[in-house]
């Protein structure tokens, strides 16, 4: 990280370009971990083969149809900015923090409220939740990819 001061004598805050994917990784894979332990500490009492199934459907809707071209869109994204020094927090664009701001009150609201069943939450979060640890993951395998790259 980079502390740079600027004409208005405050400090902003800048990181290379592969920091960013480093960054996205990290955050990422946080959130997946904590919503997969969720899961699966709600999974202990509805351990079944079709608990099993529904989880990896989720699992594989979220991935493919979401977190997947998401990883790709915003690794794309932050690779061609023009400026090599970026705000730590553009990893993501305003649209998906408005998305993860959202997902996270969703959360929150639901468990707090008991709006579904634990078997629900179950289910639901272990898939939502590995599909963003993979997300976490393919960041991380793009971070080293570009890492690699610019040392070419």
């Amino acid at each position: 990280m980079n502390f740079v001061h600027n004409r208005q004598g405050g400090v902003n805050i800048k990181v290379k370009r592969k920091t960013l994917l480093l960054i996205a990784s990290l955050v990422w894979m946080a959130a997946g971990f904590n919503i997969s332990k969720i899961g699966f500490l709600a999974y202990i009492s509805y351990f079944s083969i079709m608990n099993i199934a529904l989880t990896s459907i989720i699992f594989f809707m979220f991935w493919f149809f979401v977190f997947n071209k998401l990883v790709t869109k915003h690794t794309k994204r932050i690779t061609e900015y023009l400026n090599e020094k970026q705000y730590f927090w553009n990893f993501f664009d305003i649209r998906s923090f408005f998305i993860m701001a959202m997902m996270i009150t969703f959360g929150i609201v639901i468990r707090s409220y008991g709006l579904m069943p634990e078997v629900a939450i179950a289910v639901f979060y272990t898939g939502l939740g590995t599909s963003l640890l993979l997300a976490g993951i393919k960041f991380g395998i793009n971070f080293i990819a570009f890492k690699k790259q610019e040392e070419k």
